[in-house]
């Protein structure tokens, strides 16, 4: 049961700091106008892509791991 509160209290953080990121990042861009270089306009969106990918990975992840232990 330790465990299991502590796997998913560790998935919930991971989750909310991802979405916190992301969000504080899109608020400095829209502040700033979305100005800046193309590879730091390129850099951004590839730390987009990979915060949303590791996000929706936890999520699937946990939710197959629950099925397994069905």
């Amino acid at each position: 049961m330790q465990n299991k509160n502590s796997a998913f209290l560790i998935r919930f953080a991971a989750i909310s700091g991802n979405i916190l990121f992301i969000l504080w990042v899109t608020y400095n861009g829209i502040n700033e106008g979305f100005r800046g270089t193309l590879p730091e306009k390129i850099s951004y969106i590839g730390m987009m892509c990979l915060l949303i990918l590791n996000s929706y990975l936890i999520v699937t992840g946990s939710k197959q791991k629950q099925i397994i232990e069905q």
